[in-house]
């Protein structure tokens, strides 16, 4: 029995383990990196042929967007998710593919004017339709068979409709070992889907650290925040831009703002129009709407009961076609835009900045994670100006974040979740972190709550019969991958390589800080000027 990491270690995305046992190669996850690469994945070490199962926690594309690249490299093994999982990946992966065929197109126009070779793209959509047919819907709680001495059960982890954490049983030479791998665990108290269900039992724990080093912020009332944010920017003659994820997050905004119509909560703007404008996002809606039985919560269940659809109101407005989408910014009555990709990289949200990012009447409010490299995360981070379609857009609206929506369980939430274990795990593998996150996480489950916790780099593969770390070159024969141009071997090199990195992007920070505030009220820039002193006073002492 061999585990073997190659995705999402030391990094956010790209979620994908291999686990060997029982003559079968199995994938945890097969998700897509996206934003900034801190680490060269290792690559698959088997042939995509030679795969024989995928257990997917969920559909979101850092863990399930290189699917159909695995079926166009020769997978014909079947995948394992749950029905809402199968749901989901079956319109996100298409949209996954028309993005890479959009792309290749794009490049190949100009590959063909500058006389380059042509681009293709990761996957099409005949193969992203296809690598549903691999697809075997499961049920939550139940334990399924898969083959002889592989047996796994899902169990609802409230991170988005469908997510799972997963557990395996895997039987070898009469000895069975227990691995459970948390896929994303949900934030407590999130519309719409359940809270988080724990696991008791495992030999070994695949956990993700996303926000492994913090907590969050008491929960607001988002209703009321959301409504301020509405107030506030039709009451300027303004639109409030959402950079809003297609599946969770939109159906979290429009959940919220049946409520806010319901109760009244924006004056003066009756009737205010919401416009989702992403094919995507409607499509999920739907699926959200036939998974309910099984999946809402309590609240949002009487709702259902009630005969009340609780992601629909007067008002909402759906935009499918391109012409549908154009036509929008050529209205200028006040309006609520929800639109993706919530990180702002690609999408229809992306014209929606163009057209209202210049203007100071208008919003753009973030309401989920921006990973570092993307253009939500710029931003947010107080970026002056973007480049959209060619042309240097000025950032002149106001930047907000919806704080404290997460899907992602904060630090106390992770613990719970670990700490539920009883008696605790042989080993507890921390992933999906951001670098010095991960280490953080890792070192907060050793040194405060006594596991054997390891955060393993890309490559490394693991003893499940020991627990011992397998070296390099013995019958895998790989090593954990360094930074990209990087010498440093040790963790503590690569490490601080990372944060000279992060050292260069606070500096480029601060000067954007500084040329945003030229200009400004004298006491604010001398405070300013107070400030910067002070702190390279108090660095130089």
């Amino acid at each position: 029995m061999k585990l073997m990491f190659l995705g999402a270690d030391h990094e956010v995305t790209g979620s994908c383990h291999y686990i060997e046992a029982c003559g079968k190669s199995i994938l945890l996850d097969c998700g897509m990196e996206q934003g900034r690469d801190t680490y060269e994945n290792q690559e698959i070490p088997v042939a995509a042929s030679a795969i024989d199962y995928v257990f997917l926690s969920h559909a979101h594309i850092d863990h399930s967007g290189l699917l159909p690249l695995l079926y166009k490299n020769g997978f014909q093994g079947k995948i394992y998710a749950t029905d809402a999982t199968c749901d989901l990946c079956r319109i996100m992966l298409l949209d996954s593919a028309h993005i890479q065929e959009f792309e290749a197109q794009w490049r190949n126009r100009k590959a063909k004017r500058a006389g380059t070779p042509p681009f293709e793209p990761l996957y099409t959509t005949i193969e992203a339709s296809a690598v549903m047919e691999c697809f075997v819907p499961c049920d939550y709680q139940e334990i399924i068979d898969v083959t002889d001495g592989i047996r796994l059960r899902f169990t609802d982890v409230g991170h988005l409709l469908g997510s799972s954490s997963i557990e395996i049983w895997l039987t070898e030479n009469k000895i069975t070992k227990k691995l459970v791998f948390s896929g994303d665990i949900g934030n407590r108290n999130q519309p719409i889907i359940h809270d988080p269900r724990y696991t008791d039992e495992a030999d070994y724990v695949i956990m993700e650290s996303t926000y492994g080093d913090r907590c969050h912020s008491a929960a607001p009332d988002y209703v009321q925040a959301l409504a301020t944010e509405i107030q506030d920017t039709l009451d300027r003659g303004g639109n409030l831009i959402i950079p809003s994820f297609a599946v969770g997050r939109t159906q979290e905004m429009l959940y919220f703002i049946r409520e806010i119509k319901e109760r009244g909560l924006v004056h003066g703007h009756n009737g205010f129009p919401v416009y989702v404008d992403s094919p995507l996002a409607i499509e999920a809606t739907k699926v959200f709407m036939r998974n309910r039985m099984d999946c809402f919560d309590t609240e949002a269940l009487t709702l259902v009961r009630q005969g009340i659809n609780p992601l629909e109101f007067p008002g909402l407005q759906l935009a499918i076609t391109p012409e549908d989408s154009t036509a929008i910014n050529f209205d200028r009555t006040p309006k609520v835009i929800l639109s993706a990709s919530g990180m702002c990289e690609a999408g229809r949200i992306r014209h929606h900045l163009k057209h209202n990012l210049w203007r100071p009447e208008c919003t753009i409010l973030f309401v989920g994670y921006q990973a570092i490299g993307t253009l939500g995360r710029n931003i947010v981070e107080g970026a002056s100006e973007v480049r959209l379609f060619g042309e240097t857009i000025e950032v002149n609206a106001q930047i907000h974040q919806l704080a404290g929506v997460s899907g992602h369980a904060d630090k106390k939430g992770l613990l719970q979740w670990i700490c539920s274990f009883t008696p605790k795990p042989q080993k507890v593998f921390v992933v999906h972190g951001e670098d010095l996150v991960c280490e953080a996480f890792r070192q907060c489950l050793t040194e405060e709550y006594g596991f054997d916790a390891v955060a393993p780099y890309s490559g490394a593969c693991y003893d499940l019969i020991s627990g011992a770390m397998i070296s390099a070159g013995v019958r895998i024969p790989v090593a954990p991958k360094l930074y990209p141009h990087a010498r440093a071997a040790t963790e503590g090199g690569k490490r601080a390589m990372y944060l000279s990195s992060q050292l260069d992007e606070a500096g480029k920070r601060l000067l954007r800080i500084i040329q945003q505030n030229k200009g400004g009220a004298n006491r604010d820039m001398e405070k300013m000027l107070k400030q910067i002193n002070a702190l390279c006073d108090k660095l130089e002492s």
